[in-house]
């Protein structure tokens, strides 16, 4: 045990800043400023420790937001969330593992740094609007606004993962097998007719560029993995939450994938192919609310 508040609620601000900037890369240089910041004050002042470091993180990784969306436009490719390997307790505590999906940290790409930030604090980690107005910078009438517009934007944009944790298992194992076997009519039965494959290579892996709509075009890529000059290999894994994919090749990471499922099919495809973004699948992340 430990008696310095940031070693405490360090998997929390890892969280916060994870779920705020979706690099973890990104996420562990936002913690370490706000460590020298935190370091740095006469912490007999601050009457609350975790509000406190909770604000300082929440700033540093807005400043880091606006970095990376200068780095966006010039990415190649798609660009999707960086996968994490997670531990047995973050997929039991079904809130987290939502707010940390591939999923949704995809949709909250789609809002502005100070959007993504008030939505983070308010419905994740459901902290009152006065401690999110100072963590901002905005008073706490505009960020109640700004809670209730981020709250619709996502809604209306959100997976409805309303499956099991034992189907989405089933699902994704019948996937594995389709994708050894490189039938199509097996890659067809398991695909929502409208699904979209996401891939990511950042100009490094080999990976489609654009989105890929539909069960006969997903298929048929997919079905050209058995053909694939390498040994390939595709094991299940926990990743942000939830059961996926971890694909290799000669024994060699190439991909990690993971899934949405709806109704017992596939809909969502997320590919993540970019070797920078496959660097942390070895050990589990350590997040908490």
């Amino acid at each position: 045990m430990t008696d310095d508040p940031f070693v405490s609620h360090r998997r929390l601000l890892f969280t916060v800043a994870y779920e705020m900037l979706g690099v973890a890369a990104d996420a562990e240089d936002a913690l370490q400023e706000t460590w020298l910041r935190w370091a740095g004050v006469d912490q007999a002042q601050v009457r609350d420790p975790r509000a406190y470091l909770v604000r300082i993180v929440t700033r540093q990784a807005l400043n880091r937001l606006r970095t990376q969306a200068r780095r966006r436009e010039q990415y190649v490719g798609e660009w999707l969330p960086e996968p994490l390997l997670t531990a047995p307790d973050v997929a039991e505590d079904v809130e987290l593992a939502e707010s940390v999906s591939i999923a949704m940290l995809t949709v909250l790409e789609t809002l502005g740094p100070t959007e993504r930030a008030v939505f983070v604090l308010r419905e994740v980690f459901d902290l009152p609007y006065g401690e999110i107005a100072e963590a901002v910078g905005k008073p706490a009438a505009t960020v109640r606004q700004i809670a209730r517009r981020s709250r619709e934007h996502v809604a209306a944009r959100r997976p409805r993962m309303q499956v099991s944790r034992a189907e989405q298992q089933a699902v994704v194992e019948r996937f594995r097998v389709a994708l050894r076997t490189g039938r199509v009519q097996e890659l067809m039965d398991v695909l929502a007719p409208d699904v979209v494959l996401i891939a990511d290579g950042g100009g490094i892996a080999a990976a489609a560029r654009v989105p890929i709509h539909g069960a006969d075009l997903v298929a048929k890529l997919l079905s050209g993995l058995s053909r694939y000059p390498a040994e390939m290999g595709t094991a299940p894994v926990v990743l942000n939450g939830a059961p996926a994919l971890r694909i290799e090749a000669d024994g060699e990471l190439v991909a990690a994938v993971s899934l949405v499922v709806e109704d017992g099919r596939i809909t969502r495809i997320y590919a993540m192919r970019n070797p920078h973004k496959l660097e942390r699948l070895d050990e589990p992340a350590e997040l908490s609310r």
